[in-house]
């Protein structure tokens, strides 16, 4: 490779470099060699082959001063829909010295890092940890998803998957066709909305009341919309808190079942409640397939434990299983035994009995302290389990002037509309309880929040970009 650069700076663009043979000759070197070198380069855009002509010299681009210059890629990805960015959503960094009320993972102190850290090393220790990990997952590990169901789930019913968001990604893309619909809770989570977008489906909203999704509503957005799918979120939802009744539990199926249609249930807080007993999922009730059950180790463990679950019968496990193998294999081998690990030790169980009281306790702290500093807001629901208070803002101020406000104030928020799949009904802020450091920051955390927006404009707008003002 060295000899053919210096041989190349000799040259001018468009000269042709010597034959391979020549270059065999001179160098002393195999025709393997020669032809591995010219392909490098040739990939490096260092040179251009021209089949029965030779090897040349490709032109130089110039060196640009300044930016690069990647307008190109417009033309280049046109037509390709992908989720914008959010940048006023304040859940992704967190400045020195602000109190987090955004975001959707617990804080470190409430992650099992010592557990974490004996299992994967446990883990590594086993003679097979590096081994080629089946596409499905391993046995042992899909057996503790498969209890964790309950009903009659068998260990052949579950995937492996590499957390929540990427299994909610590939079901979407595995279950239905581009432009077709996808319904969903009103509010959502908006990393469902993202996901569904990305696949190309449409997002159809269906209210919500303080009982959870309405089966009245759902059947109507069946019936007008010939949707094959749903997403909900029965247990602890995200951002409301709310679980749904045990009646309409069952109904909920019943009608996505007359529906010919998939529900796909997103148990991501089954381990983030707060002391009560949670409810079972619905697919330990569902033995037809239309349940697809949705669940990760991902909150109430670290963010980095990129491991879930889901649980599917009859071909769209088939397809899921048809999709894992042309998307990533398998999920890597490690992790899934340091899992394995983590779930069969006495100390996980522990780890979440603590979890729940640690919960609680916050939860408890910040609705106080929201109840005292703000009291003109709408705290909706005081929710037993999850990491999140649903609030609504009074008449008159936006959730834009909120997140714009707060950075100097040193706290960060999520804004509401995010997890509309449409328009909102009214200007809503979601505030977590779980990514402070300590309970005592929560109720700083309020009384800088009442201090951020006591000062706003009467309609609460400011003038630094577009706003959406609050229908009620």
């Amino acid at each position: 490779m060295a000899i053919l650069r210096t041989e190349i700076a000799r040259l001018a663009p468009g000269d042709r470099l010597p034959s391979s043979r020549d270059l065999i000759t001179r160098h002393g070197v195999g025709p393997v060699t020669v032809s591995r070198a010219i392909a490098l380069l040739a990939a490096e855009g260092a040179v251009v082959t021209r089949p029965g002509s030779g090897t040349y010299v490709a032109t130089r681009r110039p060196q640009a001063a300044g930016e690069p210059d990647t307008s190109w890629q417009a033309v280049a990805l046109a037509g390709r829909h992908v989720p914008p960015e959010r940048p006023d959503d304040q859940s992704a960094t967190v400045p020195a010295g602000a109190i987090a009320l955004s975001g959707g993972y617990l804080h470190e102190s409430l992650q099992p890092t010592r557990l974490l850290g004996g299992a994967l090393a446990r883990a590594a220790r086993r003679p097979d940890a590096w081994h080629r990990a089946p596409a499905a997952g391993l046995s042992t590990l899909r057996s503790v998803f498969a209890r964790q169901a309950g009903g009659d789930v068998d260990p052949e019913d579950v995937l492996v998957t590499g957390g929540g968001q990427g299994a909610l990604s590939m079901l979407f893309r595995a279950i239905t066709s581009p432009g077709n619909p996808v319904l969903v809770e009103s509010p959502t989570y908006p990393g469902a909305l993202a996901a569904a977008r990305s696949a190309g489906l449409q997002p159809v909203p269906v209210p919500m009341d303080e009982h959870g999704l309405r089966p009245d509503l759902l059947a109507d957005a069946f019936a007008m919309t010939g949707a094959r799918v749903l997403y909900c979120q029965p247990t602890f939802h995200n951002p409301t808190g709310t679980v749904l009744s045990p009646e309409r539990r069952r109904q909920v199926v019943e009608v996505a079942r007359a529906a010919g249609a998939f529900l796909i249930e997103d148990d991501f807080a089954r381990h983030l409640g707060h002391g009560r007993p949670v409810p079972r999922p619905l697919v330990a009730d569902d033995r037809d397939g239309t349940v697809i059950h949705l669940t990760s180790l991902t909150k109430p463990a670290s963010p980095s434990l990129r491991i879930g679950a889901v649980v599917a019968r009859g071909p769209v496990m088939r397809r899921l299983l048809g999709m894992r193998r042309v998307d990533d294999f398998f999920i890597a081998r490690p992790l899934q035994e340091a899992a394995v690990e983590l779930l069969s030790t006495p100390a996980w169980e522990r780890h979440l009995r603590a979890l729940a009281g640690a919960l609680q306790h916050r939860c408890a702290v910040l609705a106080g302290a929201l109840a005292r500093e703000l009291p003109d807001w709408a705290l909706l629901h005081v929710p037993e389990g999850g990491l999140h208070l649903w609030l609504r803002l009074p008449p008159g101020l936006t959730e834009a002037a909120v997140a714009e406000a707060s950075p100097a104030h040193r706290i960060t928020v999520n804004l509401g509309y995010h997890h509309f799949p449409a328009e909102p009904p009214a200007a809503h802020l979601r505030l977590g309880f779980a990514a402070a450091a300590e309970p005592a920051d929560l109720a700083e955390a309020a009384a800088r929040l009442a201090a951020a927006t006591r000062g706003l404009p009467p309609d609460g707008q400011l003038t630094s970009r577009p706003r959406w003002r609050p229908t009620g």
